[in-house]
């Protein structure tokens, strides 16, 4: 009897774009400013990305990561989750710092 290899259903996907900006609903909503913070958020991506020379990473709001910090905003990428890691924003004059964590690929 010759056992044939079962074809693997899983079907992997590689897109052109860079991975997403994850950035947490609940802390955006509980920090003062929250919505500006977003929006300086996504500009400083948008600023990395052409000086780059590459596609801006959409971001993405998510619900609770689970980390909670009382005056701050969680954000993730694939870079830093590779790592176990989160960026927690505090407020706008973090951004570039952040933006430069979260897409740092090394």
């Amino acid at each position: 009897m010759t056992i044939m290899p079962t074809k693997s259903s899983l079907t992997i996907a590689r897109p052109k774009h860079p991975p997403p900006i994850l950035i947490c609903g609940k802390c955006l909503s509980k920090i003062d400013g929250g919505k500006k913070l977003k929006q300086a958020l996504k500009a400083e991506l948008k600023h990395a990305a052409a000086a780059q020379g590459g596609k801006r990473p959409k971001l993405v709001t998510t619900g609770c990561l689970g980390i909670c910090p009382k005056r701050a905003v969680v954000t993730a990428s694939a870079a830093t989750l590779a790592k176990g890691e989160y960026v927690l924003v505090e407020d706008r004059k973090q951004v570039e710092e952040a933006v430069t964590a979260l897409v740092n690929q090394s």
